[in-house]
């Protein structure tokens, strides 16, 4: 916008006009933020979808969903990576008594007796089952930490080197 100030010459009579042109600022607009949209699950005390600013961390994520609980394993999930657009964080739980649930494997070989949980799992846990070897329970880690909490068995299709006959071994073993 341009302001014009006129200015009359009072001298001799006759007006001339001087123009001077000034620019005003326009308010200066914050740049908007852009926002992403996150799914906080598990050990949070409020799960569901959060509106986080772009540079967010997980440790924001974990804070819009009002907090760990009790029973989260912080050390497991890596607080300072920043969140993505779309990302379901996925913070992990104890059993019941203060320990990781089935912390102590099963001896390497041996089925376990009650399924084990394919999101609490450890590589030592994944590794006693029968198929699965150390290389493919880091594989089902990876996948896990990648795309979150594991919905039904049938997911595990989705990790390397897991087709459907080792699924079919793994059927009553593992729970998601």
């Amino acid at each position: 916008m341009l302001l014009v100030l006129v200015v009359r010459h009072l001298g001799g009579g006759a007006a001339a006009p001087v123009v001077t042109p000034l620019r005003a600022s326009a308010p200066a607009r914050p740049a908007a933020a852009k926002l992403l949209v996150v799914d906080v699950a598990g050990a949070v005390r409020r799960p569901g979808l959060y509106n986080l600013r772009a540079g967010s961390r997980i440790n924001d994520a974990i804070a819009a969903a009002g907090g760990p609980t009790a029973k989260a394993q912080l050390a497991a999930v890596n607080l300072a990576a920043p969140v993505a657009d779309g990302e379901q964080i996925v913070v992990p739980g104890r059993g019941a008594g203060g320990v990781a649930a089935a912390a102590s494997p099963p001896a390497a070989g041996s089925s376990p007796s009650a399924p084990l949980d394919l999101n609490t799992a450890t590589l030592e846990q994944l590794d006693s089952l029968p198929g699965i070897g150390p290389v493919t329970a880091q594989k089902i880690i990876d996948y896990r930490q990648a795309h979150g909490a594991f919905h039904s068995v049938a997911e595990l299709e989705g990790v390397p080197g897991i087709g459907e006959g080792r699924l079919a071994q793994l059927k009553g073993l593992v729970i998601p």
